[in-house]
């Protein structure tokens, strides 16, 4: 049977015969097209004059627009070709990333993709908090290969995640509103990486106190 073109749900016994991605790699894919908007806006004005093709998508932001597009859809694609599945919150925040990209290019408007942030962030904090309304904990799409949690530690793990995504959203609100784009820039790729990492690491007691032995997480997985 071919597998899925979207990952497989947590609780589907398929889902631990998937090959994994390196974890390096991972972080490459997930902070490569990030990388790459932050140096296009930086350096947006040597790489028309290096690349002169790109000055017809304007200024430095949008030079830096257009190459997170192709790089996100890089990402994405490499996803693709080493497990023949994508996984679903990259490929959503992908979409957003194309839908927004496109309006700010054609518009010549910045506060399409600087909104993005905001969407995507709401989008997931409320699918968290929505999953957890009708029983679901829907965070085991992303760190159920990472951690092996019974369902207390999963339902506790979604709403802090939810809470926290909501968290991102105002705070890139407040950002980009308030600032310039050079500091909504630098904000967005060097503030949010650390601030998430700092709340990742602090959700370790929780984990610790829920997590299970590999044999009592397969038996969880069955009872479900």
């Amino acid at each position: 049977m071919n597998p899925p073109i979207l990952e497989r749900d947590p609780s589907d016994p398929q889902k631990e015969k998937k090959e994994g991605v390196n974890p390096v790699l991972k972080l490459v894919l997930e902070l490569g097209p990030l990388l790459v908007f932050f140096f296009a806006n930086a350096r947006g004005a040597w790489l028309v004059q290096k690349f002169p093709a790109l000055g017809q998508f304007g200024g430095p932001i949008f030079v830096a627009t257009g190459l997170f597009m192709a790089a996100t859809a890089i990402a994405l694609l490499a996803s693709w070709l080493l497990i023949r599945t994508l996984p679903i919150m990259p490929m959503v925040s992908g979409v957003v990333v194309f839908i927004f990209g496109a309006l700010t290019l054609y518009l010549q408007d910045d506060i399409f993709i600087k909104m993005k942030p905001t969407i995507v962030n709401t989008l997931f904090g409320g699918v968290l908090l929505g999953g957890l309304y009708f029983g679901k904990s829907l965070l085991g799409y992303v760190f159920d290969s990472a951690f092996r949690l019974d369902a207390e530690g999963w339902r506790k793990l979604t709403f802090r995640w939810g809470l926290f995504f909501l968290f991102l959203a105002l705070a890139n609100e407040v950002v980009w509103r308030n600032f310039s784009t050079d500091a909504w820039v630098t904000f967005k790729v060097w503030g949010i990486m650390p601030i998430t990492l700092v709340f990742t690491f602090s959700q370790m007691p929780l984990i610790l106190r829920h997590s299970l032995d590999e044999s009592a997480a397969k038996e969880d997985k069955v009872g479900k």
